[in-house]
């Protein structure tokens, strides 16, 4: 069905709005106007369907009407699809908002990130430097302090040196004086003119004793032994003094010839010293305040080491002490708290030859007397046990008493199980009291302490309740 058309011969169509049902007809109060006569005859019109003509109006009408709704409807779709529109535009434009400021977060903590790392970095580079400049500069610094102890020890090494030589040079010089002051002496106590030769003598004997001092000091340096050159050069010496204190005192005055005699006895025995000290060095002999040095070391390590082993002494002594005086407070509380255990563990001990309760011994004692380990006994393991059943009894919500579905716990295991056949009457001889042989006295107070126990625990269960 479609609505008829807009326009009609050219012209605008008036669609009709029926508010209430009513024909198109004019109602029979309104006058009908009479028709004009015309001067010439029409041909004859058809009579108008009144009630299609309704039929068609009421379909246009309501093809109209169906026409608004479905363009309000479409209105109304078309609104809501923009306020979704909206709604959607909205919403992704308020989540790239919230999308842009997490990705600006991350930025920043990503740019901060990077600005600590960056100043870590410097940081860590400028730490690498400073202590590469302080790594140069101590080795600068080592090198530095190297070369001046080098320097030093070549200028101590130089001063040395040089004064050896000056020593050498002033001993050797010195013994050519002697020489010479011990000579004419010698010369005249062997002048003869009869034999003018004899004055080779003293020179003989005084280049006697220089062969012999040279010969020392090239033992020395080969180190080689040195001692029998430089006691043929002490006895050369002597008796050069003895020859001018003998032959002064006889020829001139005691000055020359104490003099003469000392010459003799200095040139050489300056020389000796030279090449003792050369040889002392040489063998690399402490000197006197580096052996009093060393003498005062010794005696103070041997102080410290006497303090330190009267310290030992007296640790250990106090650890023997604390020892023995732990093991007596133990034997005392082994005896307060279980002294028939005690009593059982030094008969043990005595019987193998022991002095003092061990832990073995003790560990059989306990065993033999309590029949368990160090740390368990009878009252511990019920205590335990106890403890046990009450926290099952906890967990699982019931009493304490309905844990065991036994009846009979506690039921002699040497008895024959019950039967639950009716018993047949009994057949003589019937059994007596006392027949069966008699529960233990240690299970019959067992039995008793859990009755006990398990009374008390219902009537607090009850109690609870």
């Amino acid at each position: 069905m479609t609505t008829s058309p807009p326009q009609v011969n050219g012209h605008r169509r008036r669609i009709p709005v029926i508010t209430d049902w009513q024909t198109l007809l004019p109602s029979a109060e309104e006058p009908v106007a009479a028709p004009t006569p015309e001067a010439h005859l029409e041909p004859a019109v058809p009579a108008v369907d009144l009630v299609a003509q309704a039929e068609a109006d009421a379909i246009r009408t309501k093809a109209f009407a169906d026409a608004e709704e479905q363009r309000a409807r479409a209105e109304a779709e078309a609104e809501a699809l923009r306020i979704k529109a909206e709604g959607e535009a909205k919403a992704a434009e308020i989540k790239a908002a919230e999308e842009a400021r997490k990705l600006k977060l991350a930025n920043d903590k990503a740019q901060a990130r990077a600005i600590e790392e960056q100043a870590a970095r410097a940081a860590r580079i400028a730490e690498a430097n400073r202590k590469r400049a302080e790594a140069e500069r101590a080795q600068l610094d080592d090198e530095r302090a190297h070369r001046e102890q080098q320097q030093n020890e070549a200028a101590a090494e130089a001063d040395v040196a040089k004064a050896a030589t000056t020593w050498r040079k002033y001993a050797i010089a010195f013994y050519a004086v002697c020489a010479i002051v011990a000579l004419p002496v010698q010369i005249a106590a062997f002048w003869d003119e009869d034999a003018p030769w004899l004055v080779i003598a003293p020179l003989m004997l005084e280049g006697a004793a220089l062969v012999v001092t040279k010969g020392a000091a090239a033992a020395v340096a080969a180190n080689r032994p040195h001692w029998h050159y430089r006691t043929v050069a002490w006895a050369f010496a002597f008796i050069a003094a003895g020859i001018n204190l003998v032959h002064g005192l006889d020829a001139f005055d005691p000055a020359t010839a104490i003099g003469t005699a000392f010459a003799s006895l200095a040139g050489p025995g300056v020389w000796d010293l030279h090449e003792h000290g050369r040889i002392r060095r040489r063998d690399g002999v402490p000197t006197r305040r580096e052996r009093r040095a060393a003498k005062k070391a010794a005696k103070r390590a041997a102080k410290e080491k006497a303090e330190q082993e009267v310290f030992e002494a007296e640790r250990q002594a106090h650890l023997e002490n604390a020892a023995r005086d732990a093991a007596n407070k133990l034997d005392a509380d082994r005896k307060r708290l279980f002294p028939k255990v005690h009593q059982e563990a030094l008969k043990l001990a005595a019987d193998l030859g022991e002095t003092a309760i061990t832990p073995a011994i003790w560990k059989q004692a306990k065993r033999n007397v309590e029949g368990t380990d160090p740390g368990e006994s009878a009252d511990t393991i019920r205590m335990r046990n106890a403890a046990e059943m009450r926290v099952e009894a906890a967990r699982l919500r019931k009493p304490v008493s309905t844990l065991s579905k036994n009846k009979n716990a506690q039921g002699g295991a040497h008895l024959p199980p019950a039967s639950t056949k009716p018993r047949p009457k009994p057949i003589p001889p019937r059994r007596k009291r006392g027949d069966s042989t008699p529960f233990h006295p240690a299970a019959k107070r067992l039995a008793a302490d859990t009755a006990r126990r398990s009374m008390t625990v219902r009537i607090n269960t009850e109690e609870t309740r």
